[in-house]
């Protein structure tokens, strides 16, 4: 099982590229480089491939609407140069809020226009010929009578490291996990219980697995949650740091009746509790819908403890599917967010 981690939506390049050095020393396998409405992700992302050495490097998520399908390609292609084949195509759709609120794009469509972003995207990096894509949402080249006449089929000038970037999917909706288990490299869920995943998921994971190519190999899947370890009563208390987090997630995002992480919950079997959470953080409450977080959700999704329930968790993820162990390191006492991965690689090894 790999170790990974995400890097802070609000910048700070140069203490996290330092942190980053330091954490593929003691076992960190592969960083997260989010993008939501701060800076650009791929900014970091090329800093990080200059000042590192072996850790992975991975977009989480880039946004399929705010570029056209071949500058993503042509983005992760760079990055994959720059970092000798260490980078990772993470794509979402993310959400109505950031999509139409700060890009002014209709947010529409998503699962047909990844599937077609993940294809254009690996005729690019194939470079077998001019790109030619006739689907649905992107017609490439532009048909003549939409434009100047004068589009012809086009080929990456640059050869790219790898033909084949891996790409993962952020997906939650059944729909969408089907479609991500059939194409993609990777899943990147959330809210994830190992536990009681399979009663969401797995029916959408079975039916996208039995479309899947098998030149695809075994689909990934990044998954964890809060990372303490020790003896002391703090440590097990760790997880309740998340509650804000899960809060804005299940009450915050989107809104009544068009909230995926809400639905999650509420598939999880947390109905009263999700609805709660919802009217109460959509109100302005957020201290009282963060109190009602349950418990069982903190913990499932968490690693806090002594070494043998933290070692107990990571089996649990293990048996559930996680080939990647996403953790959001809490130190405690004398510890830092190094020595957290350090002994947490251990553990795994």
């Amino acid at each position: 099982m790999l170790i990974s981690m995400m890097l802070s939506y609000a910048g700070g390049f140069h203490e996290s590229v330092e942190q980053v050095t330091e954490l593929e020393k003691v076992g960190l396998d592969l960083v997260w480089v989010a993008e939501a409405y701060g800076f650009d992700g791929p900014s970091l992302m090329g800093y990080l491939a200059a000042k590192t050495d072996h850790v992975q490097i991975a977009s989480g998520i880039m946004p399929i609407y705010t570029r056209t399908p071949t500058l993503i390609a042509m983005t992760a292609a760079g990055l994959d140069a720059l970092s000798d084949g260490r980078f990772q195509l993470g794509l979402g759709a993310s959400g109505p809020q950031v999509i139409e609120g700060w890009h002014g794009v209709p947010y529409a469509a998503p699962i047909g226009r990844m599937r077609e972003v993940i294809e254009i995207c690996r005729k690019v990096w194939a470079r077998e010929e001019p790109l030619v894509h006739e689907g649905r949402f992107f017609t490439l080249p532009l048909p003549l009578e939409q434009g100047t006449g004068l589009a012809k089929p086009l080929k990456i000038i640059a050869r790219p490291v790898r033909s084949r970037i891996p790409i993962w999917v952020a997906s939650l909706g059944e729909k969408n996990v089907e479609m991500t288990a059939e194409i993609a490299d990777g899943w990147l869920p959330f809210l994830f219980l190992p536990e009681k995943a399979a009663q969401v998921w797995g029916g959408a994971l079975e039916a996208g697995r039995a479309k899947r190519d098998p030149t695809l190999g075994p689909l990934q899947i990044r998954a964890g949650g809060a990372l303490a370890i020790g003896e002391a009563p703090e440590v097990r208390q760790a997880a309740q740091s998340l509650r804000p987090m899960l809060a804005l997630y299940i009450g915050g995002m989107g809104a009544k009746g068009r909230n995926f992480y809400n639905d999650v919950a509420c598939r999880y079997g947390y109905e009263d509790e999700a609805a709660e959470i919802q009217d109460l953080y959509l109100s302005g409450s957020k201290d009282e819908a963060a109190a009602l977080v349950p418990s069982e959700l903190l913990e499932g999704m968490s690693l806090c403890g002594p070494e043998s329930f933290v070692a107990e968790r990571v089996a649990a993820f293990k048996e559930a599917g996680v080939t990647h162990l996403q953790v959001v390191p809490i130190p405690t006492g004398d510890q830092t967010v190094v020595s957290l991965i350090s002994k947490l690689r251990e553990l795994i090894d």
